[in-house]
């Protein structure tokens, strides 16, 4: 298995934030992709994705057509998607995605959190390039599927990485491959059950017990931030 595989399990392993937080962070991504492009999942694709992800994350109906509705009011801000780069403890990279409608805040805040945890907030462009940007999508597995054979049917669509786990089949590729990639799924009738983007790191670093609980303390107090929508790391 790739790298992807191995991030994925990774992740899967890790302590999760609350469901709450989990529909906090799909409902942002809600108003930015109405914003986007409108209200109307079916000419929008952005939508259609984050659509499905609040379906496969049991958020219930009523919260997404909330959200729909929300979006559509002029009043209500759009969110601005800021990544924040910096190292924690023991040389760990961080990367943050975020999604703010007050960025002084977010700046503040983010930047306390390294301060309180032995971190340095970096500058833009001071640790993205040790993370490949990918797509990824799950579909269901299907008996007699052949995923090498399938792999090959989708390799020219930029696919890097497939493989089977309890949730079904991922499928990883660079983040430019995303929309030709949900396309050409949605075009074969393959249903999406949901999709999404990673930072995975080129290269990661093994830490002591007693060293991992260090970077464990910066990242529960970055990712309870109710502005950020996912961390990544190089640590193993």
């Amino acid at each position: 298995m790739g790298r992807a595989f191995e991030f994925r399990k990774g992740r899967k392993l890790k302590r999760w934030s609350a469901m709450a937080k989990t529909f906090t962070r799909i409902g942002k991504d809600i108003v930015m992709a109405v914003k986007e492009g409108g209200p109307n999942p079916e000419a929008n694709a952005r939508l259609r994705a984050v659509i499905q992800n609040a379906k496969a994350a049991n958020m219930p109906k009523d919260n997404v057509e909330r959200a729909i509705k929300r979006a559509t009011d002029k009043d209500t801000e759009n969110y601005k998607e800021v990544i924040f780069e910096g190292y924690g403890p023991h040389g760990i990279a961080f990367l943050i995605e975020t999604a703010t409608d007050n960025n002084n805040r977010t700046v503040a805040n983010i930047r306390s959190y390294f301060n309180k945890c032995n971190g340095t907030l970096g500058t833009q462009g001071s640790v993205e390039f040790m993370f490949d940007h990918t797509c990824n999508f799950r579909i269901p597995a299907e008996e007699g599927r052949d995923l090498e054979e399938f792999e090959l049917e989708l390799i020219d669509f930029g696919i890097d990485e497939i493989f089977e786990d309890e949730d079904g089949v991922m499928i990883y590729a660079p983040f430019e491959s995303f929309g030709a990639i949900q396309k050409e799924l949605e075009g074969r009738g393959i249903e999406i059950l949901s999709s999404g983007f990673d930072r995975i790191p080129q290269v990661t670093k093994e830490l002591s017990e007693e060293e991992i609980a260090d970077v464990e303390k910066l990242l529960e107090k970055i990712e309870e931030d109710d502005d950020v929508q996912n961390v990544f790391t190089t640590m193993a």
